[in-house]
């Protein structure tokens, strides 16, 4: 399949009062067209500052300091901003968290989705209200007409999500991007989501995504291949296969570990440790402090990133290997 993105050694820091949070520090991730790539790891660990700066939207006082996104051969960190806006909503969309809060309290959904089509496409009121209620209807939600003419608080989590869903589709995007876009749903409504979402890349209209979570179950039901991130690294990255049955990295391994399983009565396993400070961030390794198989070597020296087996990527000195001594 075409390489659609290829982020290369992407590097955005964030600078604070107390001192220069690197919350990313060389991230590399492919998207292959046609495809789903899951990006997954603990709160702190880079995931949506990942997607913001491919979207370029990093607000002071982030800044991106190097690296590459490349998305259809070009280089979007080296484009115009007329430029850029022109790749937003047409080439690549996002879906947010907390729809309720990216839509526009005081307009319509009329008005929001028919000036978000007007802008992506070329076409008159009458016909981008046509589309809208299509889109709308293609989503799964009631009564079109009626739900066009509501505010958003006057909408459900669910139903603002679909909202939010259909908005993102309208220009037919070559790359949607989804920010943890059943987070703040409750599980049945987050099924449905995860359902709608695999229904539209059926139908053709998401080409490719970039799902974003901390639940690997997620990843595992959705996604292509799954990208693991830790302390703004992308610490391995392979197929979901690969990911479930043969992780290489320990904190995968730890992941999976901490995923609750049905008639197993033991104590849950967690990860000791904490997440790394990304203003002081440990030595070497990012993951050693919280390692089971640190070595001297993890104290000093950062893993490369290298692939170690036909696509399956690591960042690790001692990658696979189950049983240091």
């Amino acid at each position: 399949m075409e390489k659609l993105l290829d982020v290369r050694d992407l590097r955005t820091y964030f600078y604070t009062y107390r001192g220069v949070v690197k919350a990313l520090n060389g991230v590399y991730l492919t998207i292959k067209d046609g495809e789903v790539v899951g990006l997954v790891g603990e709160t702190g660990s880079g995931k949506s500052v990942t997607a913001r700066s491919i979207m370029r939207l990093i607000d002071p006082p982030g800044r991106i300091v190097g690296g590459n996104v490349f998305f259809e051969g070009r280089d979007l960190l080296k484009l115009s901003d007329r430029e850029m806006t022109k790749i937003r909503g047409r080439k690549i969309s996002m879906i947010f968290q907390e729809p309720i809060i990216a839509l526009n309290p005081v307009l319509t959904i009329r008005t929001q989705i028919i000036e978000t089509i007007m802008a992506n496409r070329d076409v008159s009121v009458n016909e981008a209200e046509e589309i809208a209620l299509e889109l709308l209807e293609a989503v799964g939600l009631p009564n079109p007409k009626m739900i066009m003419k509501r505010y958003p608080f006057e909408l459900s989590g669910g139903m603002a999500q679909r909202v939010f869903i259909a908005m993102a589709i309208s220009a037919n995007p070559r790359l949607l991007i989804a920010d943890e876009p059943t987070s703040s749903l409750d599980v049945t409504i987050q099924a449905q989501i995860l359902d709608l979402l695999n229904r539209l890349m059926e139908e053709g209209r998401i080409s490719s995504m970039l799902y974003i979570t901390h639940d690997l179950g997620v990843a595992a039901e959705l996604c292509h291949r799954i990208a693991v991130m830790y302390g703004g690294r992308v610490i391995e990255f392979a197929s979901t296969e690969e990911i479930f049955k043969e992780p290489l990295h320990p904190y995968t391994r730890s992941l999976l570990k901490a995923i609750p399983r049905l008639g197993y009565y033991d104590e849950l396993y967690t990860i000791p440790g904490r997440v790394p400070d990304l203003v002081n961030p440990p030595s070497g390794c990012m993951f050693h402090p919280r390692c089971p198989y640190m070595k001297d070597v993890c104290k000093k020296e950062i893993p490369e990133y290298v692939e170690i087996d036909n696509s399956h990527y690591v960042a690790c000195h001692f990658a696979g290997v189950k049983d240091v001594r």
